[in-house]
């Protein structure tokens, strides 16, 4: 007998996109369009013809299949629009496959999204009761697990407060909580882990590992942190535009992975209408109102665009902000991370005294100049945020540019070899 506990079998998931929005009409447009519909036939089928035009399939997931056996740690990896998050929903019986089949054995307990699974009414204590509830738990079989909930979640004091009062970190720590203590047979964590701070993370890491080692328990686990999936988990598929490119052991769909990103180090131009058509589920609307990154590059100190970064020599990160509202003072970070997602660091514009200035239908060029010497030869992608002088987020996107650093070819060639992603030229003296 099979001790599978999750099985797939050509599975595919179907969006349908709208790519404008219907235009609103009156009541006596509505009408008289029905009466012009009556006596022209053809221009009713003209009309159809012209609404279809707007509306096209996306399939989000494709020939889907894989097997999943009870004490797996199954990391899911691929870039922004791989479908990872589909996949989740899917497992979750959040929505149903288009095509396929999905048997699961076992309750299955889903971190997907911040305030998903609760109810924003009810209380921390409430909330718990009621997910033990939804996975078939008896009220006193969550009497026996509420004590060690309260404690991993640090929300003693807040137990009694409405949730929708909570902060986001707060809401991820006792969702996550809740997930990994009320037993369930397979545990589905998505991204949203990256919420909590970073000893928070390392908990939930360390919860899933005991889980999966001593309960027993499946768990699957998105990340973009290529280090994570790497300490929790045996086992990995990697996703690439809704299709399942490589799937086995951790280190090898890892290497994949990777090595899938270093043929691209020479994507150093971002541009964001090729990324609205390679990825419409993520940037199916304008962002209206708020600032947009419109475009990012790697230049070298010439302004010429490059895809390999010499060690040596100084470079340029220089994006276009587009103002989508009346002038506003933004803050622009950019955060640096290497191809396991570890980062390696963060700028903010505001750390040099910058707030950009961009009125409603205006660019602005905004360049962040990085100074030879400091980055390990090496792959690396950048994230950029866009922020007001509040800190409030206002637009954000991963991974838009990769480059690399080629290995020394110097005297100082040595460094190549050398662990970590940062070189610091200490001063060296010695006293006799």
């Amino acid at each position: 007998m099979s001790n599978s506990i999750i099985q797939i079998e050509n599975v595919g998931k179907r969006y349908t996109l709208a790519h404008r929005k219907a235009s609103y009409k009156t009541l006596r447009e509505s009408i008289s369009s029905k009466f012009r519909g009556l006596t022209s036939t053809a221009k009713t089928k003209f009309h159809d013809i012209e609404n279809n035009s707007l509306i096209e399939d996306f399939w989000a997931l494709k020939n889907i299949s894989f097997e999943i056996y009870r004490g797996d740690r199954v990391g899911i990896i691929g870039r922004n629009g791989a479908g990872k998050s589909t996949l989740l929903k899917l497992l979750s019986r959040i929505t149903e496959p288009t095509i396929g089949r999905i048997s699961i054995k076992g309750r299955i307990a889903s971190l997907l999204e911040v305030g998903t699974g609760f109810h924003p009414e009810l209380t921390g204590r409430e909330n718990i009761f009621l997910n033990g509830a939804i996975l078939g738990m008896s009220r006193e079989e969550i009497h026996r697990k509420f004590d060690e909930i309260v404690a991993f979640a640090e929300v003693e004091k807040f137990l009694d407060t409405p949730v929708k009062r909570y902060s986001s970190g707060m809401y991820v720590r006792l969702a996550f909580a809740v997930a990994a203590h009320l037993e369930p047979e397979i545990l589905v964590v998505d991204e949203v882990l990256a919420v909590g701070d970073v000893e928070f993370q390392r908990k939930c890491l360390g919860k899933m590992g005991e889980l999966s080692t001593k309960g027993e328990r499946t768990v699957l686990f998105v990340s973009h942190s290529m280090a994570a999936i790497e300490q929790l988990c045996n086992k990995a598929i990697l996703l690439e535009q809704g299709e399942i490119k490589k799937q086995g052991s951790t280190e090898t769909v890892i290497s994949s992975y990777i090595s899938k990103y270093a043929s691209l180090e020479k994507r150093s131009q971002f541009d964001l209408l090729e990324f609205k058509r390679n990825y419409p589920q993520l940037y199916g609307h304008e962002f209206s109102g708020y600032p947009l990154i419109a475009a990012a590059f790697i230049l070298n100190a010439n302004d010429q665009e490059i895809g390999f970064v010499k060690w040596n020599e100084p470079f340029k990160i220089r994006l276009l902000v587009r103002g989508n509202q009346s002038s506003e003072a933004l803050n622009i970070a950019i955060t640096i991370k290497d191809l396991k997602g570890n980062f390696v660091f963060v700028s903010h514009s505001t750390d040099d005294q910058l707030l950009v200035k961009v009125g409603y239908g205006t660019e602005a060029e905004v360049t962040c100049l990085v100074d030879p010497n400091i980055l390990m030869p090496g792959s690396y992608t950048l994230d950029i945020w866009v922020g007001n002088d509040s800190w409030k987020w206002l637009d954000f996107l991963q991974e838009v540019l990769i480059f690399q650093i080629p290995r020394v070819a110097t005297s100082l060639s040595h460094i190549d070899y050398r662990p970590g992603n940062i070189y610091l030229p200490l001063k060296w003296t010695n006293k006799l």
